[in-house]
């Protein structure tokens, strides 16, 4: 099922199945969200939880024992219920199950809060320990954007554009371990807050900012000034990805608590980096805001 929210500035779509953005316009009609073309990726935006990334051999030991949890979790392939909706707002959750139990073993509550206020696009992920024990997880975004966004020009022409200097450049993903490596950082590929894109970038899939300053970035075209701005200011960390090989005309921006497997961690899910937990009864929030340049 979509769902459409609006109102004077802008128009957001979400699909239920992974309560995944499927578009964001201002008004002239311009899509600001990558449109699931399976050319490049099929995929547009979705959800990452209870992990972010693939684990190690596509298993993890939580409590003594071994569960199988799909690269970047469930959400995305869940049919979410519709408990909210306004013309500008609507409200998505999803609770455990039998089938979610079988790859992690919480019982919890993920509402997806998707809003429009002043054509600003307000997504609030809002996680709940229903259980009796300690919960603990890994959560992330994964928006695609269109890149370019205008007929006439490339993905070169555009910059990624922090709020913040970057002094600590970023982690690359080793392809032939699946894992990012930890033993070195690429500078940063730019003046300290601004990348100018190309493809040779993402060669190695995702690059991975861990030690961040900023907690806002713009994808956009200089010249013209048209792109987005993604401010996630609960999430540690951001990772870039387009498939480079396919010269795909989008860009990833991924803010995350969490990452996929890393060289220095072993295969204990609590051990992972950027863990996250709740206590009992207790909700935790994770705001991403959207704007269009």
């Amino acid at each position: 099922m979509i769902i459409t929210i609006q109102d004077s500035k802008a128009s957001a779509s979400i699909d239920s199945v992974g309560a995944q953005l499927i578009s964001y316009q201002d008004p002239s009609g311009r899509e600001y969200v990558w449109q699931r073309n399976p050319d490049y990726w099929a995929n547009c935006s979705p959800l990452l939880f209870p992990i972010v990334g693939a684990v190690r051999n596509g298993r993890t030991a939580i409590n003594g024992s071994w569960y199988e949890i799909p690269k970047h979790g469930f959400l995305k392939v869940s049919d979410f219920e519709v408990v909210a909706q306004g013309p500008d707002s609507v409200t998505f959750s999803l609770t455990d199950s039998e089938e979610t139990r079988k790859v992690y073993p919480f019982p919890f509550r993920f509402e997806a809060i998707y809003s429009l206020k002043d054509g600003v696009l307000i997504f609030d992920c809002c996680v709940e320990n229903t259980g009796s024990s300690q919960m603990p997880y890994f959560i992330g975004t994964h928006p695609g954007f269109n890149c370019p966004l205008d007929d006439g020009e490339s993905f070169e022409d555009y910059v990624l554009e922090f709020d913040q200097e970057e002094k600590s450049g970023y982690r690359s993903f080793d392809l032939k371990n699946l894992q990012f490596d930890m033993t070195r950082r690429t500078p940063f590929p730019g003046d300290g807050k601004k990348i100018a894109l190309n493809y040779e970038t993402f060669m190695n899939d995702a690059i991975w900012f861990d030690d961040l300053s900023s907690r806002k970035v713009e994808l956009k075209n200089p010249s013209t000034g048209h792109g987005v701005a993604v401010s996630f200011p609960d999430y540690s960390t951001v990772a870039f990805w387009t498939p480079a090989e396919t010269k795909a005309p989008f860009l990833c921006v991924e803010p995350w608590n969490g990452s996929a497997a890393c060289s220095d961690e072993d295969d204990e899910f609590i051990h992972k980096n950027h863990l996250q937990t709740l206590e009992p009864g207790k909700t935790a929030h994770y705001l991403l805001k959207i704007q269009y340049l």
